[in-house]
């Protein structure tokens, strides 16, 4: 096992020094764990008082264990073994993270770009369940998910009933729908866990165990992270990571995070939503950039970046200054980060468990659907990318003619904190290498950049982008699928629904007064190229000047 255990250099020691003794002396860690849901203010007492089960996740999920492994063993006993997971934002991050670094294979469908759904039914169907996590029970993207697999299995001639297992809060409408469907399984989780905190409940360890992980390991790590999480002591780990997040001064409001060889696949994406959903609101919070080792912002010494490292053993790393190192196994970390984002709320007098400007992407989109506008015209095309911007006022984009002029143009409205959000809505399977141009953005802008697949962002860092820090800026990259896919008893297409995810999270951030860059691909895989060819040259450039 990997031992537990941080160290910090810089502003991270320095809001360890400010806080840790008025945390102590206040009794945050225990009464975090006592669920005392005064500790975030008077404003955020509702939320916060319905919002605190995920502290004793690591017991109460021990009555799942069995549960799951029943299930799994009846499966594999029918000869199937390919689980896919229908999710979204919390629903599906822990899970991939989960599986990812227990090395075994889930399937996750977390978008509606139609050649992503197309090929996650086209897969092993004869083998295949399926997994529909949705804590609402109402998430427009897994109820589109589900009905395509069942239409698939049955037209197969498979029963899809017995091939569909939910996962959802008793009560919802998914739970009450299923139940009278005779779904194969229902599993209810805690209703008052949040979906970025559910990671070690019903939601994280279904999926992952029936896919073949040992979740009980996972929860008995949690368990033991959990008890010193719970002390009052200057050197508690969850006190002093929450210290640096949320408590530096002047405030380093963006996280860089870098998996450096900590054995646990994925987590600085676990985490981007956990924090950016969490702090992300009233003006204020902290943005995480997930980063590699050698990324621009990782040396560059900015005056408001804070690095947090994940590595084997924290104890034998040599730090930069404004550097943290942190390791620890999967279900330790997982309470660690929950933990200190919370106090990092705390710290930043914000409530940690509401997400109030999500829902304003998710009703941009439906009434998109609902009126189906007509298509309003690009400002110029270059090549395959036609070139949008999402509000009237596109004066920012000073006369660009060029998908290279316009992106120029779109870095020079950043202020010298802002940063880039870049929004992809393609198949984010067969499009993997466009995160490439990550790094080489950071290049061209000199200022901290963020990559996130659309829609999947929507259910998570989507709520830092409208309620934080007014000062980012966007690059919205869309395409023309070649093939469409109807969604069963629904008056749109998937690709309508992509489309309509990605204008009305356009239109909601020029409205919050954000600069958005929209590039269409008419041909995808031709726009790729062209859009990789293109940011290469201007970090070429910037390189060179």
């Amino acid at each position: 096992m990997t031992s537990l255990a941080l160290a910090s250099t810089g502003a991270a020691q320095a809001a360890g020094v400010a806080h840790l003794e008025t945390m102590v002396q206040d009794r945050v860690a225990s009464r975090i764990f006592a669920k005392d849901s005064t500790l975030w203010g008077a404003d955020a007492q509702d939320e916060s008082a319905i919002r605190l089960g995920w502290v004793e996740a690591p017991e109460v999920s021990i009555a799942l264990i069995a549960e799951i492994a029943e299930l799994r063993a009846a499966f594999v006993a029918e000869g199937i073994n390919h689980f896919v997971l229908c999710g979204m934002g919390g629903s599906s991050l822990a899970p991939e993270v989960i599986t990812a670094t227990a090395g075994v294979e889930l399937t996750v469908l977390d978008s509606t770009e139609p050649g992503q759904v197309r090929a996650a039914i086209s897969d092993r169907l004869a083998t295949t369940v399926i997994v529909v996590s949705s804590k609402s029970g109402s998430t427009l993207e897994t109820d589109s998910q589900r009905r395509i697999f069942e239409q698939a299995f049955t037209g197969a001639g498979i029963d899809a009933k017995s091939r569909i297992v939910i996962v959802t809060d008793p009560g919802s409408p998914l739970d009450i729908s299923a139940r009278e469907g005779g779904y194969r399984k229902v599993f209810n989780a805690d209703p008052n866990v949040g979906g970025r905190y559910s990671g070690l409940t019903a939601f994280g360890l279904v999926p992952s165990g029936l896919a073949g992980v040992d979740v009980a390991a996972l929860l008995d790590s949690a368990a033991e992270a959990a008890e010193f999480l719970r002390e009052d002591d200057p050197d508690n780990i969850g006190l002093r990571l929450g210290a640096a997040l949320g408590g530096t001064s002047p405030l380093r409001d963006k996280i860089v995070i870098v998996d450096e060889g900590s054995g646990i696949h994925g987590f600085p994406d676990w985490a981007e939503q956990l924090i950016a959903e969490s702090t992300g609101k009233l003006g204020k919070g902290v943005l995480p950039v997930v980063a590699g080792p050698d990324s621009p912002e990782v040396s560059s010494g900015a005056h408001d970046v804070l690095t947090v490292r994940l590595v084997a053993e924290a104890t034998d790393v040599e730090l930069r200054e404004n550097e943290i190192a942190i390791s620890g196994d999967l279900g330790a970390q997982m309470m660690v980060w929950e933990f200190a984002t919370a106090v990092a709320g705390r710290l930043l007098g914000i409530n940690p468990f509401d997400q109030p400007d999500v829902e304003a992407a998710k009703k941009a989109a439906r009434g998109l659907l609902d009126s189906t506008p007509a298509p309003t015209n690009a400002l110029f095309t270059d090549g395959a990318i036609e070139v949008r911007s999402a509000s009237l006022d596109a004066s920012w984009l000073d006369g660009a003619t060029t998908v290279a002029q316009a992106i120029t143009a779109l870095a020079g409205t950043l202020p010298s904190n802002g940063y880039l959000s870049v929004q992809v809505y393609l198949d984010r399977l067969a499009n993997a290498p466009l995160a490439e141009i990550r790094d080489e953005l950071v290049r061209v802008t000199a200022r901290p950049v963020t990559f996130g697949w659309g829609p999947r962002f929507l259910h998570s860092t989507g709520q830092f982008h409208k309620g934080g820090p007014g000062v980012g800026v966007f690059l919205q990259v869309t395409g023309t699928a070649t093939t469409d896919l109807a969604i069963p008893e629904r008056p749109f297409t998937f690709g309508e629904l992509i489309a309509a995810q990605a204008a009305g999270d356009a239109q909601v951030l020029a409205d919050h007064q954000r600069p958005v860059l929209r590039l269409h691909l008419q041909d995808i895989d031709a726009g790729v190229e062209q859009l990789k060819i293109v940011v290469a040259a201007l970090a070429g450039n910037h390189t060179d000047a």
